[in-house]
């Protein structure tokens, strides 16, 4: 017995070097970590436990059965995040370039599964090259498993997504089916199409950074969330985004001990606010004052930033926050800041979080440009998200709420299940001058 337990530590080591000293020394040495030094990073000290370390391809084809893939490169399993267990994969680019087969793709299904039965969130960490060409129509398959399970732990349990070298294909599609996706800065990309085909197709020559790289998506496309200059510190948001959420649908988000007095007088903030409509401010700042210790998680700060939404505290109680940014085409909604918002409201709605909604706003952005892009369909989807929302709702007018933007921004006809307005708020179908107009 002791022979064959020596035996099993030996060759659990030698799996767990993924592709070997040299490969990981080659990852070392370009900044990156490897598939498990990330997950040691996510996880507390001691608590991660793997799963499927044995799981070998069934791959026939083009040499395929004469090489060994260990953990068919992917580490999956569970652990402990403050105290709370939390599933994960973590693509091993030391392997095969962390290409994903046939069982590959069944390993991160059944986390899916595993997280979905446990009622546990799962954080899925994307480095790879793609589908392992060598095992074909099974690779693919494998794919859309993976999407079928994304889909359906959507709204059942909080699905993170970091992204910490490329991601191009298909595989873009799993993170875009999760709730929040995180990059890296100058250090991971995504696409559909690579450089080479757009070249060949059409004949415009872009790089991997300027396609798909973290920046564009952050402030661009709106496709990531979080924009990170390092993978540790991308693991640091992603631990700190985790402490504002439930672990599952059925449970509230976890409250910690309200330490910031919930009767304060806060007097920067007639300060903050201009008496003058017309005047801009950051909304960041009013949004800082109310909050619990002035700790304000935002998501998507660099994209739609005519709008703010994000995670805080208030009475140690999370609450999503909904707000306005005048600092920005003067607080005005327009299609990315209706997608923005409404996305982010269903997600509260969905795993109980209440929303804190700070209106600021004139109106729509006018133009065809909006009108032609379909400012109507989009418009449309932060009404819908606000009126189906069941979580508890909260307006607080700051100045102008005008028009179909007061509608949108969660009015009392809309499901507000209270609304404050303050000594500066002008809550019309317009504003002064252009109802003049049109009266007079």
């Amino acid at each position: 017995m002791e022979e064959r337990m020596a035996q099993l530590a030996a060759e659990t080591e030698r799996l767990r070097l993924g592709g070997g000293p040299k490969a990981i020394e080659k990852r070392h040495s370009q900044g990156k970590l490897t598939a498990r030094e990330r997950l040691a990073l996510l996880f507390d000290p001691g608590t991660f436990t793997e799963t499927d370390l044995f799981v070998k391809h069934r791959g026939t084809e083009f040499g395929l059965e004469n090489r060994e893939l260990p953990a068919d490169g992917v580490v999956t399993g569970f652990g402990q995040v403050d105290g709370r267990t939390v599933f994960a994969y973590s693509q091993d680019f030391t392997v095969a370039g962390g290409s994903l087969g046939e069982m590959h793709a069944n390993k991160i299904v059944k986390i899916l599964e595993m997280a979905m039965k446990a009622g546990a969130p799962v954080v899925g960490i994307n480095d790879s090259g793609g589908a392992r060409i060598q095992e074909g129509i099974d690779a693919l398959n494998g794919y859309g498993k993976i999407f079928r399970a994304n889909t359906l732990a959507s709204g059942v349990i909080p699905q993170i997504a970091v992204i910490m070298g490329p991601c191009a294909g298909g595989a873009v599609y799993s993170p875009g089916l999760m709730d929040f996706v995180f990059m890296v800065d100058q250090g991971s990309y995504m696409f559909i199409t690579g450089p080479e085909v757009i070249k060949a197709v059409t004949g415009e020559e872009v790089t991997f950074e300027t396609l798909g790289g973290a920046r564009v998506h952050g402030t661009r496309s709106g496709v990531a969330h979080f924009v990170a200059p390092s993978e540790q510190e991308a693991i640091a948001q992603v631990r700190r985004l985790l402490s504002f959420l439930p672990s599952n649908n059925m449970e509230d988000p976890p409250r910690l001990p309200a330490t910031d007095p919930i009767d304060r007088a806060e007097p920067r903030l007639a300060e903050i606010v201009p008496v003058d409509a017309n005047k801009p401010y950051d909304m960041r700042e009013v949004i800082r004052a109310v909050v619990d210790h002035g700790d304000f998680l935002e998501v998507h700060a660099e994209w739609a930033m005519n709008i703010i939404v994000g995670f805080a505290r208030i009475g140690g109680m999370p609450v999503g926050i909904v707000a306005n940014q005048p600092r920005v085409l003067a607080g005005t909604l327009d299609i990315n800041a209706s997608d923005k918002a409404a996305r982010f409201v269903r997600f509260c709605d969905c795993f109980n979080i209440p929303i804190v909604t700070f209106v600021d706003t004139p109106g729509y952005l006018p133009g065809t440009a909006q009108e032609h892009g379909g400012i109507i369909r989009h418009g449309a989807k932060l009404l819908y998200a606000y009126a189906e929302a069941t979580v508890p709702k909260i307006t607080v007018v700051i100045r102008k709420a005008y028009g179909g933007a007061y509608l949108a921004m969660c009015a009392q006809s809309m499901g507000a299940d209270f609304t404050m307005a303050w000594p500066t708020a002008e809550i019309a179908v317009m504003g002064a001058e252009g109802a003049a107009n049109i009266l007079f």
